[in-house]
């Protein structure tokens, strides 16, 4: 891949013209880390249900329904499915985010979005008690497309 999918000839930006592919069944799971003292991560872990894991989960969730509103040049996609995950380890907190339709392009952005926004959730609900907090490792971790 030589050229970037958004940029015409010219130059201008573009959004990619999908129209001509055939729909089909896509998967992409994307995941992120927050950083964190482990006394942080010890209080994460002690709430009760409905705590700040369901709040940043929810977040994700609707982050993804929203992807093409935030990055401008994101085709607006009917997700069937969004999951996100958070696993709270000794000092930090693992999210994963899987994305799922069945389009005519990929939706690594829906899972990208998921995962940052889960994860940017959580560093506002601790913040308070912990200056050290670091997000990182965003990353796409798998996409798939199988033909419908």
């Amino acid at each position: 891949m030589n050229e970037l999918s958004h940029v015409d000839q010219s130059g201008a930006v573009r959004m990619v013209d999908v129209g001509a592919k055939p729909m089909s069944r896509r998967r992409a799971v994307a995941s992120a880390e927050v950083r964190m003292l482990p006394q942080t991560a010890r209080r994460l872990r002690d709430l009760p249900k409905g705590d700040a894991l369901a709040t940043a989960q929810v977040a994700g969730i609707m982050a993804a329904k929203r992807t093409s509103e935030l990055i401008p040049l994101c085709h607006p996609l009917p997700l069937s499915n969004i999951e996100v995950a958070l696993d709270v380890h000794e000092g930090s907190v693992e999210i994963t985010a899987v994305a799922e339709t069945t389009a005519q392009t990929g939706v690594e952005m829906e899972a990208l979005t998921a995962a940052s926004v889960a994860a940017l959730t959580i560093y506002d609900m601790c913040k308070a008690i912990d200056k050290a907090m670091t997000i990182g490792e965003l990353r796409l971790v798998e996409k798939t497309k199988e033909r419908v």
